[in-house]
């Protein structure tokens, strides 16, 4: 098992397809002189997931008032997503990389350890990037609750 480097701040934000939760294509690209924050979760509908992307909804408008756009990505298939969505009235997009090219890409992809076991998976990780498409922050491994007013507390 191997692990994916991790992004530093000051980089450039690797470029990124894919398709959101209306089936609509989505690319790095299409956030081009906007800030974009991007938060990988392993599954939708579990508690911790569905903890991280309501705090992220909560939070929302405070993000949007500060110039932040939000992008969740996760290995969900596109129905998932949107299911997801429409059960949370989540009001950002959830992108599907169920080949886990956009997390590698980011590093939110990699060896984990739970309960005695180790595996490969989504690490829960957090990404601002500038509207120049540049890194400005990156957590990894973050806890689920309240992490989205801590990375408010940074940017904002």
């Amino acid at each position: 098992m191997t692990s994916n480097s991790r992004l530093q701040s000051g980089t450039l934000a690797p470029a990124f397809k894919a398709t959101d939760h209306t089936g609509a294509n989505v690319a790095l690209s299409d956030f081009e002189g906007s800030k974009l924050v991007m938060y990988f979760y392993p599954r939708a509908f579990t508690p911790g997931c569905t903890t991280q992307a309501c705090d992220f909804r909560d939070n929302y408008q405070a993000f949007v008032a500060a110039g932040y756009e939000i992008v969740g990505v996760s290995p969900d298939n596109v129905e998932e997503l949107l299911a997801f969505t429409d059960e949370h009235d989540l009001p950002f997009p959830l992108l599907s990389d169920p080949d886990h090219e956009i997390a590698k890409a980011y590093g939110a992809w990699g060896l984990k350890r739970n309960y005695g076991r180790e595996y490969e998976g989504t690490i829960r990780s957090t990404v601002a990037i500038d509207a120049n498409g540049t890194v400005e922050h990156v957590w990894y491994n973050v806890r689920a609750k309240g992490h989205a007013a801590r990375v408010g507390q940074e940017l904002i």
